[in-house]
């Protein structure tokens, strides 16, 4: 746990008791606040009051006075598309409102570093599509490399629940934009930039809003190293903004699309291979083409990244190449599942929204495309120019009808159940198809999120082969 810092004996109200509201009200405890918990689930409140946390209803008139901080767990609206009247009671009275990663850059350094040998750092990883893999790759990378690090996070712990940092070590950590846009510290030592597509548009107040979310990691945090993927019109934008000339080599330009050039520091992606280069030199290159858990245009732009950022602490091409031929690849993320008879059977259930099923279905020749579920705004309309792989595809939930009429002249069927989609596509399948989940949507009308889904393909996958 990292104890928060600078709250001793003052009273903090932690809104939102998932995850990340019970770290902070026990990060604050630890540190010597007096926190005060709040959610409107009664279950929730229970589970905090399971741990002697003190219950507290913030509403009302004069109920925040004598408090120091309003915590606010991510999934609570603070600005778009307006704030929780909680928030606004705050903004009001003029209590800070922040969030646990807010919390934890605040509290991070301390005076046991003065005897270390080497300061701790953080490699902080945001962007639309790709964020998970690329803080997994980096984590694996510096693992495989014998350096001390954790990940936390968007993925795996909370920031709050680390174990406290030793000399040398360092910390992995995946950000949503709900996180970077309300805390109040961001300073990481390496920011890491992958991409960006429309995506929580509501939020943020349009796709303006959502970008300045993730700008702020960068421009507010302030990095020795910036690490930006520059296949997008915003990443250019932030790589630009961030560099003091061409020679600037404080920012990495990565691209997953084409070989990048030119007399600053880049890693991309050329004819299949990784390459590095620094003042116009080409100094270090690997073949991607070969790695499985590494499919398709995004996986090689997602390497790319962890490639820059871990050279940026030391770790040399040799040791990185073996790291990527060992890494595993994440759970529903281009994970290959099985392979029978000549096809090849991916989950890809995280790929909820059509920025994402695109990236999937550019990575792979003859897909058996498995979709659906509850779309988002469009459908699959915006995947027409992606379609040409597609030889048959297989729709299923809410949104099962709507998306075989926008799939135009691509041959479909629709299936309803993830069960019966799996089979179809089994039967329909000859040696050299890619069986692919992509569902372009989210996964709340059957599933209660997108693991629930992609163990549900598996599962069907295993059920047809084992017949």
């Amino acid at each position: 746990m990292i104890p928060v810092l600078g709250y001793e004996g003052r009273k903090v109200v932690v809104l939102g008791l998932g995850r990340s509201g019970l770290a902070s009200l026990r990060a604050l405890r630890a540190g010597g606040a007096l926190p005060l918990a709040w959610d409107d689930s009664p279950e929730a409140r229970s589970r905090a009051e399971v741990e002697g946390f003190t219950l507290y209803d913030p509403s009302g008139r004069g109920a925040l006075d004598g408090v120091s901080a309003l915590i606010v767990s991510p999934g609570i609206p603070h600005l778009y598309p307006k704030p929780n009247s909680l928030i606004a009671d705050a903004y009001a009275a003029g209590v800070p409102v922040d969030n646990d990663i807010g919390l934890f850059f605040r509290s991070l350094s301390v005076s046991s570093w003065e005897r270390f040998e080497s300061v701790p750092r953080v490699i902080a990883v945001t962007g639309s599509n790709g964020k998970s893999t690329t803080s997994a790759l980096i984590h694996h990378i510096l693992r495989h490399a014998g350096r001390r690090c954790q990940l936390a996070g968007n993925i795996g712990r909370g920031v709050l629940d680390l174990d406290p940092l030793g000399d040398g070590e360092i910390v992995v950590l995946e950000f949503s934009s709900y996180q970077t846009d309300l805390a109040r510290a961001l300073t990481p030592d390496i920011a890491v930039f992958t991409n960006l597509s429309p995506d929580h548009l509501d939020r943020h107040g349009g796709v303006g809003g959502y970008f300045a979310a993730k700008r702020r990691l960068f421009v507010e945090g302030a990095p020795d190293r910036a690490v930006i993927g520059v296949d997008e019109p915003e990443g250019r934008f932030l790589a630009n903004q961030l560099s003091m000339g061409p020679t600037d080599d404080r920012v990495i330009r990565v691209s997953g699309e084409s070989g990048l050039s030119g007399p600053g520091w880049t890693v991309s992606k050329r004819k299949g291979f990784l390459s590095e280069r620094r003042k116009g030199r080409q100094i270090a290159s690997i073949d991607l083409r070969g790695i499985d858990s590494l499919p398709g245009r995004h996986n090689h732009q997602n390497a790319c990244a962890a490639y820059a950022a871990v050279r940026c602490i030391g770790v040399g091409p040799g040791m990185i190449e073996e790291a990527l031929h060992a890494f595993q690849g994440l759970p529903h993320r281009s994970q290959v599942v099985a392979r029978a008879n000549g096809v090849t059977f991916v989950n890809d259930s995280k790929a909820t929204n059509s920025d994402s099923a695109a990236q999937a279905l550019r990575a792979f020749a003859s897909i058996r495309w498995i979709a659906g579920g509850l779309g988002k705004e469009n459908g699959i309309a915006d995947l027409k120019t992606h379609l040409g792989s597609v030889v048959k595809a297989y729709f299923i939930g809410h949104s099962a009808r709507e998306f075989a009429l926008q799939a135009g002249g691509t041959p479909s069927e629709i299936c309803e159940t993830m069960e019966r989609a799996v089979a179809r596509a089994f039967e329909d399948a000859e040696a050299g198809d890619t069986v692919l989940l992509a569902p372009a949507a989210a996964s709340f009308d059957q599933f209660p999120d997108f693991e629930a889904r992609g163990e549900a393909f598996m599962a069907a996958v295993r059920d047809c082969l084992e017949r």
